[in-house]
């Protein structure tokens, strides 16, 4: 297959797509709210574990000395496949990897008894950046059902504890850039037979752009859900193209994305696919458009 592009784009509703060690959603020094690559890649590898498929970047968990602590990239890998050591040939532990579907789409840096391997992935994201003008921080305190048991111990009066706090955005909506380049892996085809992106690999990947976000609900992603995505497939691997997600038009007030530019950019050089969630963003272009909840035309 040839070079894809395109863009995904996530809502976030009273929600926090994606926090930094403060709790607070990602920013730039400036202020900018955005989420990261890794963000947007957890929903997807979770779907594809809960559908059976291999996923080796995740995390796993074992029991040691009473405690529950997660499993090191050894264990996992062996917990998918089988134990390696430092006699365990290295085109061995690389066909592995292409079996998973997370290194298959994002690559790997492996380092484990004696392997050294690293492998750049042909799905590559940006930063995926908040086009909305006039996000608020909502800050919430949450309030223990229980007394603070310390207090006690301290022969002071009990009192209900606060747990903490949550942080949310009201309102936000973030716009990745992606690509894909199954020239990626051409390296490593003389070393292993299933060093291929193929068409069913970009399908698969496809499906979780669609719709991971939506299907992940914990405490704070409840009111992340993907409502927008392009996908530009070149018609050769002469076309370059860039970050598709610069030239996407967000109005605010209308909750608007305006194609115009990306369109005039790609030109006849790609077929251009359009998904986005008709009941609560308009989208302005000429070409395929598509619900992004039913797959139905629009």
């Amino acid at each position: 297959m040839n070079r894809v592009y395109g863009v995904i784009g996530i809502k976030a509703k009273m929600a926090n797509w994606n926090a930094d060690f403060t709790g607070r959603p990602k920013s730039t020094s400036n202020g900018d709210i955005f989420g990261s690559d890794k963000a947007l890649k957890y929903p997807m590898k979770k779907m594809w574990e809960s559908e059976g498929q291999k996923v080796l970047f995740i995390k796993s968990w074992k029991e040691q000395k009473g405690s529950t602590v997660p499993k090191d990239l050894g264990e996992r890998y062996a917990e998918l496949f089988e134990p390696i050591d430092k006699k365990t040939p290295t085109k061995e532990v690389m066909t592995n990897l292409f079996k998973a579907i997370d290194v298959k789409n994002f690559g790997a840096t492996f380092a484990v008894e004696g392997q050294n391997i690293s492998i750049t992935g042909a799905v590559q994201f940006g930063q995926g950046f908040n086009r909305f003008d006039d996000t608020n921080i909502e800050i919430q305190d949450i309030l223990s059902p229980f007394t603070d048991s310390k207090a006690e111990a301290k022969g002071k009066e009990a009192k209900q504890a606060t747990l903490g706090t949550k942080i949310t955005v009201d309102e936000a909506h973030y716009f990745y850039g992606f690509s894909i380049n199954p020239n990626n892996y051409d390296e490593y085809k003389d070393i292993v037979d299933n060093a291929n992106y193929t068409k069913e690999d970009y399908e698969a990947f496809k499906k979780v752009a669609l719709t991971s976000a939506t299907a992940y609900s914990t405490n704070s992603k409840f009111g992340c859900e993907n409502e927008f995505a392009l996908f530009v497939e070149c018609k050769d691997n002469s076309t370059y193209l860039p970050d598709l997600s610069e030239y996407i038009e967000f109005d605010s007030e209308k909750r608007e994305v305006d194609l115009t530019e990306v369109e005039e950019l790609v030109g006849d050089r790609a077929e251009i696919e359009v998904y986005s969630n008709p009941y609560k963003l308009k989208v302005i272009t000429t070409k395929s458009h598509k619900n992004i909840f039913t797959l139905e035309e629009l």
